[in-house]
């Protein structure tokens, strides 16, 4: 042996680590190939046909909106997880039940509303006007529900068949808007709040100069409430065939009808025939059984919502023909890029110039959904609607929940504007806010002094009192905001500012109302809008629809192609894996920065907000 050859025992740790080391390469490597099967499998692999006489079973949960305020990576990852993200995207929900109605496979559809936690009354209205259309096909909907507050109960009146939970109850109380109010507080701080307005029903920042709600925004907040909760009233009596005046005095006297059922509220429910059976989940499930197919011990042949849209082709995959192009405002105007949730000032304008610039759109809708924010983000919105008109692309504005204030604002120049009775709107009016805090410091003894090169020298600095010509130039400011919200509104509604300043002044308006006072044009939805944008272009039937959103990067495109249609599950299933729930903490999202963010590096802003949320 020579002397540099190493020992017995050297060389038997060598083979036994090198041994380890190809095992675990060899190992992973399995792992990688089979888990690569899988996903080849599951994406591309064929999949059970759909048989006849199933039934599409629709249970949404969390929050119905315009587009997803998660983004992919959070969402796919969620489905891993087996916490699916709280969000379904309402044309996602349309799309579902008008293709189920066409489709000679589905024999019915099963609504479960109760995880339904945030939809406002526009969206509720346009879903039930999907059921309807289901129902209109001559296919069954049954609404299978535990407890049930109003916004859940609206969809289930569209139902065929409501069964409720003998234990459950449904709740109708009316609507409600309550502002908490901080000018004792801001006193007791030393904060100096000063409001410069125009609009004597523009309320948004009361609650920093008052300690309630004034009289005209009580008596602007009861009309268009009231209208909005007579359509509702008359929405669940026509489609449950009963009064309006019966469901009203039931709510008035709810107490005295609980006392009578000893508590019972599901057996309230029943007597007031807004249910008509109750039953658990399992008398749910024989019923089922017995109308459609029995599947298994004790369950039916059924479809899931999500299941059924995975199936569907991916909506818009291929644009060669002529398009209508669907654009999504949704939530607060803000300056900049925004993601979805929010609207960019930038970001939306570049999304409508995006549209205008593709030869292959021949119009455009513009879906609202946002109480506005600030005025000058609006602004640069509204000039590419305009400058899209004049391109000669018809622009249709759909109004969802709310299109309030600057979410007016970015509608008024389309040639058509669509609202639902429900939708919230109006608003038209300015305000600014200014804060000063020398009270405040001077409560610790802090005070400050100094001077300036002119009189607007330091005016700005908050550790001052708001000097009498600051105010003089702001409320000029606001004053000519509010002309040119007005003068603009007119021009495009073919009014004189005359006739909009007297049905603007800040008053918020439900669709019906503004439909009334010609801030708006049409009632109706999404589709309705898209048809009218299809039939200005002379597009026929031969056309596309496409929403126009930011582009994804190749990492989100890869996570969205299986991150939705539940292939996540399917390859965790073919290599017999899973995670348990909550492994990830995706954290809560954050409520929109609102005034703050606006702001940013400026001193002042001027902004048009609604603060118009029904409770």
């Amino acid at each position: 042996m020579s002397k540099d050859q190493p020992g017995i025992f050297v060389r038997l740790l060598r083979g036994v680590w090198n041994a380890l080391n190809f095992t675990r390469l060899l190992i992973f490597n399995l792992i990688f190939v089979i888990i690569l099967i899988a996903f080849f499998v599951a994406m591309f692999g064929s999949r059970p046909a759909l048989q006849s006489r199933t039934t599409l079973v629709l249970d949404p949960k969390g929050s119905i909106v315009e587009q997803y305020t998660i983004d992919p990576t959070q969402r796919a990852l969620g489905n891993l997880a087996g916490e699916p993200p709280k969000e379904v995207q309402l044309r996602d929900v349309l799309r579902v039940i008008d293709t189920a109605a066409k489709d000679a496979r589905i024999e019915r559809l099963v609504l479960i509303p109760d995880e339904i936690s945030g939809a406002g009354l526009a969206t509720l209205h346009e879903i039930g006007n999907a059921l309807d259309r289901f129902r209109a096909a001559g296919k069954e909907v049954v609404a299978v529900a535990g407890d049930m507050g109003q916004s859940q109960y609206l969809l289930a009146a569209h139902a065929d068949k409501i069964m409720l939970d003998p234990d459950g109850a449904v709740v109708i109380e009316g609507l409600a808007s309550y502002r908490s109010y901080f000018k004792d507080a801001l006193d007791k701080l030393g904060v100096e709040v000063h409001l410069i307005k125009v609009g004597q029903y523009k309320s948004a920042a009361e609650p920093y100069v008052l300690n309630e709600a004034s009289e005209a925004s009580k008596e602007a907040d009861r009309y268009w409430m009231g209208g909005i909760w007579q359509d509702y009233l008359a929405e669940v009596a026509g489609q449950r065939k009963i009064e309006v005046s019966a469901i009203s005095d039931d709510i008035a006297h709810y107490d005295e009808r609980v006392a009578a059922h000893q508590g019972d509220l599901a057996k309230l429910a029943l007597e007031q025939k807004l249910v008509d059976q109750l039953a658990t989940r399992a008398d749910a499930r024989k019923y089922l059984r017995e109308k459609g197919v029995a599947d298994g011990d004790e369950g039916f042949r059924q479809i899931d919502f999500k299941n059924y849209l995975g199936m569907l082709a991916p909506d818009g995959l291929a644009h060669f023909g002529s398009q209508v192009a669907v654009v999504v405002a949704q939530g607060e105007i803000v300056p900049g890029e925004q993601p979805p949730g929010r609207v960019g000032g930038r970001s939306a304008a570049q999304l409508v110039r995006a549209a205008r610039e593709d030869n292959r759109v021949k119009a455009v809708v513009l879906r609202v959904d946002s109480p506005g924010g600030d005025a000058y983000s609006s602004e640069l919105i509204r000039r590419e609607i305009a400058q899209t008109r004049a391109a000669g692309k018809p622009v249709i504005v759909s109004m969802g929940d709310v299109a309030a204030s600057g979410g007016y604002w970015i509608a008024m120049d389309g040639d058509e504007i669509w609202a639902e009775p429900t939708t919230i709107t109006g608003s038209i009016g300015i305000f600014g806010l200014v804060l000063t805090v020398p009270d405040t410091l001077a409560k610790i003894g802090v005070h400050t002094d100094g001077i300036g090169t002119t009189p607007l020298a330091g005016t700005f600095d908050i550790r001052r009192p708001l000097s009498p010509q600051l105010e003089s130039i702001l409320n000029s400011v606001i004053r000519h905001g509010y002309d040119e919200f007005i003068g603009r509104v007119a021009k495009a509604r073919k009014r004189t500012p005359e006739e909009i300043d007297a049905i603007a002044q800040g008053r918020v308006w439900s669709g019906s109302q503004a439909k009334e006072r010609g801030l708006v044009d049409k009632l109706g939805g999404l589709g309705d809008a898209i048809a009218s944008a299809a039939a200005r272009a002379k597009l026929g039937s031969d056309y596309q629809v496409r929403y126009v959103e930011r582009e994804p990067s190749t990492w989100e495109r890869f996570l969205m192609s299986f991150g939705d249609s539940q292939t996540m599950t399917r390859i965790a299933r073919a290599v017999g894996f899973s995670l348990p729930p909550g492994w990830i903490d995706r954290g809560e999202i954050a409520e929109i920065a609102g005034i703050v963010e606006s702001l940013q590096n400026k001193r002042y802003g001027a902004f048009a907000h609604c603060f118009c949320e029904l409770r």
